[in-house]
């Protein structure tokens, strides 16, 4: 049977999918509408079986608060040109509504969630047919509290952030709260909140930078006194280009590598342990100042930090949680 342009145009307003992928459906299925749907569907389904290893880099992330639950969400894709566009755009939007409709806790509830004549996986499999390019839901965030508050930065749906408070906040006040974590990225609310392991990681890189910044004053000072300029032997290449140049002699570099050797072992072997020790756990301090969100600058205000604003505005206000996510390389 012939398919008219009335029929084309329905199955594109029910799919979304392209013309020709409309007619085709319709002329594959004899202008049924049920089966011209399932072919589109099928489509969607190969499309995205056969870009799988493709990197989904780009997308839509949203974010949606009811009051005391909020939500992040990101549809990924592969291209910007279909991370802008409006019907990818609303998709997400519709899958973050029936998220927070539902209160989700986790991703697989999510995509679980009933939608259209399936479920909203099988809306993403779909969508990807229609365009052609893999997607994949990815950072389900949640937060709950008395109060929450949502930030989509400069609206541009590539990075969102949520926070929760223990109590009614000031709008603008949590607003502001929320652009500190777009902005600053803090991974705690406070010191209690940094993985014990993570802790330990930035000490014990905090002790090698010290041992080696240590050992290297050592070297330079000795290499000064020795008549060389430091900077003229601090690597191999740096040794040669400056032999070419005429800036130090053969018997200088042969000097300098006897003096690093030396000085460097005898240096390393005689450390003033607490010396060390208290250095690195300075450097801890100022990692935990940087990274959470209470004892950041704030973005605002930069004499003081982010708990003073709370407490100036109620000393009783207190962020109970907060989540931000970012297709961006950071």
């Amino acid at each position: 049977m012939a398919v008219t342009m009335a029929d084309i145009t329905k199955l594109r307003k029910m799919t979304g999918a392209g013309m020709m992928d409309c007619k085709n459906a319709l002329t594959e299925a004899e202008g049924d509408f049920d089966k011209a749907m399932e072919i589109i569907r099928k489509k969607g389904q190969a499309v995205a079986a056969k870009r799988s290893d493709r990197e989904a880099s780009e997308g839509c992330v949203l974010a949606k608060s009811t009051g005391d639950f909020a939500v992040i969400i990101a549809l990924k894709c592969e291209t910007d040109f279909v991370a802008q566009n409006a019907d990818f755009v609303k998709l997400t939007q519709d899958i973050l509504d029936l998220a927070v409709a539902n209160k989700c806790k986790t991703l697989d509830e999510v995509k679980a969630l009933p939608m259209g004549k399936g479920t909203v996986q099988d809306a993403v499999v779909d969508r990807s047919g229609i365009t052609g390019e893999k997607m994949e839901l990815d950072g389900y965030m949640t937060v709950e509290g008395v109060n929450t508050m949502v930030y989509n930065h400069m609206n541009r749906n590539s990075l969102c952030t949520i926070a929760a408070f223990n109590k009614a906040v000031d709008e603008q006040l949590a607003k502001q709260v929320c652009m500190q974590i777009a902005a600053m990225n803090p991974i705690a609310i406070d010191e209690a909140g940094v993985p014990e392991d993570v802790k330990q990681k930035e000490i014990d890189v905090a002790i090698e930078k010290t041992k080696a910044e240590q050992v290297q004053k050592a070297v330079e000072a000795a290499l000064k006194k020795a008549g060389i300029n430091p900077a003229h032997v601090d690597s191999e290449d740096h040794m040669e280009s400056n032999m070419a140049k005429g800036w130090i002699t053969a018997e200088d570099v042969a000097k300098a590598k006897e003096i690093i050797a030396t000085v460097s072992a005898e240096k390393a072997a005689h450390l003033p342990e607490q010396m060390i020790q208290n250095i690195a756990k300075g450097r801890l301090g100022k990692f935990l100042k940087e990274v959470c969100l209470l004892n950041q600058e704030d973005i605002m205000d930069g004499k003081k930090t982010v708990r003073e604003v709370l407490k100036e505005a109620d000393p009783e206000l207190q962020i109970t949680d907060f989540k931000r996510f970012t297709l961006r390389a950071e």
